[in-house]
């Protein structure tokens, strides 16, 4: 039986619980996915998926009035031997397999790209070193779709990591095959007056896993979209986040895991440290399990820690179960300072105030950085963690 923590006083926080027996619930309220721009009304923002984001701030990747015929964003893959990188043409089968856009932005990014970069794994090949893709925003518009693909019983890992200056609305596909497992760090590290937007679509194969480790610092408007579906049984999901939402930022993390599919599992733990006037961050987490779906253990948290007053979180976690035939199905949320009583314990250690707030919130990332496995990625992030926190002080 699914259960809800409940949330501190005070927090702008909501979760709930819905056991579902009609197609009208709290996850698919919205417009059905569609790769037609169309099918999806210009948002106002009085929409449940809109409600938070600020619309006037996305340059026009919302209502259709941006264009990319000023944008340049590069690309450029660093790959171990063996693995295949490929620019192809819409009508590349593997483009839009692993899922379909959710929300106008992420179908208008679908029919504006003209070309796909797509990386392929083949089967049973097991990479000693990750596959790198540097995505460096140089201004303007633009509209980008990128494909991963990893054969069967293959292992990789990915770091995507986004720079520079630029408004982009993307697609990124995951297609991950029976038995796989993929590891991806995405990492957005935009400069103060980027426009991020992007859907994230995993297909998981059977008894394959996969592993998002999602880290936002940069940009002006960030909004991710992770979600996840199951082309077999036994797949496995963990979706990893951290956020320094600072000074003016609007950092927006919306997760869907479908459980399609019987005896699968998915963790999801995202935190976020916010500090400044108007620093806005957003959690929301969807989680449906359908009748087929027998067997699923699921579990989400998101953890928020305000460093500084005039900062703003939302957090809503949603969990609906169609079937009574599950493992296992719970949620948690909360948001909150810092704990005087950790800072007292320090303090009377001789430690001084500045610097055991930094072990506070190191303390508080620490399982999320380690999560990411990679030496050089892991101390550069906590890098930017200290100079974030030096900007508090």
């Amino acid at each position: 039986m699914a259960e809800a923590q409940n949330i501190p006083v005070g927090s702008t926080t909501a979760g709930s619980i819905a056991v579902a027996a009609e197609s009208t619930v709290a996850t698919r309220m919205s417009a059905p996915p569609s790769f037609d721009v169309a099918d999806f009304p210009v948002p106002h923002g009085r929409e449940e998926e809109w409600r938070f984001t600020p619309l006037e701030r996305l340059r026009g990747l919302h209502d259709g009035t941006a264009t990319a015929t000023d944008g340049s964003v590069t690309l450029e893959v660093s790959a171990p031997d063996g693995v295949t990188v490929e620019t192809v043409g819409r009508d590349d089968a593997r483009i839009g397999k692993a899922g379909v856009p959710a929300d106008r932005v992420a179908a208008q990014a679908f029919s504006s790209f003209e070309k796909a970069s797509v990386i392929s794994v083949p089967k049973e090949a097991v990479l000693s070193e990750p596959i790198r893709i540097a995505v460096h925003g140089e201004g303007g518009t633009s509209y980008a779709h990128q494909v991963i693909e990893l054969g069967a019983f293959a292992e990789a890992v990915v770091v995507l990591d986004h720079t520079g200056d630029a408004v982009v609305a993307a697609n990124v596909d995951y297609l991950i095959g029976d038995g796989a497992k993929l590891t991806v760090v995405s990492v957005q590290d935009w400069d103060d007056k980027a426009v991020h937007v992007a859907q994230h679509n995993a297909l998981v194969g059977r008894d394959a896993s996969f592993k998002s480790v999602v880290v936002t610092f940069g940009g002006d408007v960030v909004r991710l979209h992770p979600r996840v579906e199951y082309a077999g049984p036994g797949g496995e999901a963990e979706l990893f986040g951290l956020y320094f939402t600072d000074r003016g930022q609007h950092q927006e993390h919306r997760l869907l895991v479908d459980h399609n599919a019987p005896n699968c599992k998915s963790n999801a733990v995202y935190k976020g440290a916010l500090q400044g006037q108007d620093a806005h961050a957003v959690w929301i987490g969807d989680v449906l399990i359908r009748a087929s779906a027998e067997g699923t253990d699921t579990y989400e948290m998101n953890r928020n820690l305000v460093l500084t007053d005039g900062a703003r979180v939302d957090s809503v976690p949603n969990l609906e179960i169609e079937t009574g035939e599950i493992a296992g199905a719970g949620h948690a949320s909360a948001t909150g300072r810092f704990d005087d009583e950790q800072l007292f314990y320090l303090m009377a250690r001789g430690i001084p105030e500045t610097e055991a707030r930094r072990l506070v919130v190191r303390g508080f990332f620490a399982e999320l950085v380690q999560q990411i496995g990679l030496p050089d990625v892991e101390e550069r992030l906590l890098g930017k963690i200290e100079t974030e926190l030096e900007a508090s002080v």
